[in-house]
């Protein structure tokens, strides 16, 4: 064993002799150091850095103060934003909102126990539209008048069950008991009226007047003109005339003065017949002129007719 061992390690020397020379013929040299750079920014680079993260720190906190600042002045909350207020139902608006552009809801109202404004410098106007966005209504409040542009108009009671006033092209109905005309002119009508009863009030005179035109009364069933308290008047420029084609007509009162009637004498004025003829009868000529002829036994209306021919 021994013999073995020394030849393994005289061989090992051998091979490191070989490395040797082989590497002494070959002239290998070993690096040299490298000069050593020095690794950063400096000089203005670092300046310039250092200022640029100076402004961008500046910048955010500018920018978190005003954040904060418009949350706190617009009132930014969870419902939502100042006076307005997001909720299952809808929007709330509280105090006064303006709108610059149109606005479309389903539904406006105002609080319980406060009123609901809109208010414009100029028109307010409601419309209405159908599935096809044709205009079907239009409500205008103006400064002048207010105006409303539909097919029937209602207006209903407070409840909404009673109408009390309805138009459209062919009528206007107005199903209220009692309609109140407070101007000093009263209320002008260009056509017909129908209803059933013209009434004043208890301290004031009812008047029917036709300036320029007739006046004409009518009805199925006969016209009442009464006056419970006070003196009823009935004038006309030119003749007034009172007819009955199948009935009567009948004046019943305790007292009945007809001033102003001719009389059926040749007097020489009409003061002196009164003075010599006390008592005068009524006649009435075939055209239904009436005059005064004096009152004797027997009847002198055939006699003193003369004044028939005249009229």
């Amino acid at each position: 064993m021994e013999p073995s061992a020394t030849l393994d390690i005289e061989t090992l020397k051998i091979t490191q002799e070989q490395f040797i020379l082989a590497s002494q013929s070959l002239h290998l040299q070993r690096p040299g150091c490298d000069a050593v750079y020095p690794v950063g920014l400096y000089g203005w680079r670092k300046r310039f850095l250092y200022f640029f993260l100076l402004l961008l720190l500046v910048t955010m906190i500018v920018n978190l103060a005003l954040t904060v600042w418009i949350i706190k002045v617009m009132n930014f909350s969870v419902d939502g934003m100042g006076n307005l207020h997001l909720n299952k139902d809808g929007i709330q608006l509280e105090g006064i909102s303006e709108f610059l552009l149109p606005l479309y809801m389903n539904e406006i109202q105002s609080r319980g126990d406060s009123l609901l404004v809109l208010q414009s410098e100029k028109n307010v106007t409601l419309n209405a539209r159908n599935g096809q966005g044709q205009l079907t209504g239009q409500l205008t409040v103006g400064p002048e008048a207010v105006e409303a542009q539909c097919q029937r108009l209602e207006v209903r009671s407070r409840d909404g069950g009673k109408l009390l006033f309805t138009a459209d092209e062919e009528e206007v109905v107005m199903t209220t008991e009692k309609f109140t005309v407070t101007g000093s002119e009263g209320a002008v009508f260009g056509h017909s009226v129908e209803t059933p009863l013209i009434q004043a009030k208890a301290s004031e005179d009812l008047k029917l007047e036709s300036p320029t035109r007739t006046l004409t009364m009518e009805a199925p069933r006969g016209v009442e003109v009464s006056a419970a308290r006070g003196l009823l008047k009935v004038s006309s420029r030119k003749d007034l005339q009172l007819g009955s084609t199948e009935g009567e007509i009948l004046l019943d009162a305790n007292t009945i003065q007809l001033g102003g009637l001719p009389l059926g004498v040749f007097t020489a004025s009409p003061s002196q017949a009164s003075q010599e003829q006390p008592f005068y009868e009524v006649c009435v000529c075939p055209s239904g002129k009436i005059y005064l002829s004096p009152a004797e036994s027997s009847s002198t209306c055939q006699a003193m007719s003369n004044i028939c021919l005249w009229s």
